[in-house]
């Protein structure tokens, strides 16, 4: 009689987890460079022109190529480490020139936040921001 009922539980179990299962949607996973590149892209409360966003957006097309460009590279992780520190160093100084010291501030502190999730994922290449 126990056997009877610990069987029919365990099929019933089976028969409900498998429901569950097929219950969960499929979303499409989004790859990395493109979601680092929507973080780059949020501008959200820093009052930049028309202009300075359109040169923001390009600056960060081409930022996010080169930080994976780097990261893809065959090079030890010392060479990557340079690299990206070069490269963020770079970066600070056009992002300076386009937005002056107030907006920058403004700006890195949002892309730091918007980035968090991403700096595992990112490695060495974090260090670029």
């Amino acid at each position: 009689m126990k056997n009877l009922l610990f069987l029919a539980v365990f099929v019933f179990g089976t028969f409900v987890s498998h429901q569950v299962e097929a219950q969960i949607p499929s979303l499409p996973k989004i790859d990395l460079p493109t979601q680092v590149l929507g973080a780059l892209n949020t501008f959200d409360g820093l009052g930049l022109s028309s202009d300075q966003e359109s040169k923001l957006k390009i600056n960060n097309q081409s930022f996010t190529n080169d930080m994976f460009k780097i990261l893809d590279s065959n090079a030890t992780d010392a060479i990557k480490k340079n690299q990206f520190l070069d490269l963020k160093k770079t970066r600070q100084n056009i992002l300076l020139g386009l937005l002056g010291q107030q907006i920058l501030g403004k700006y890195n502190n949002s892309v730091t936040n918007l980035i968090k999730p991403f700096k595992k994922q990112l490695g060495l290449a974090a260090l670029a921001f």
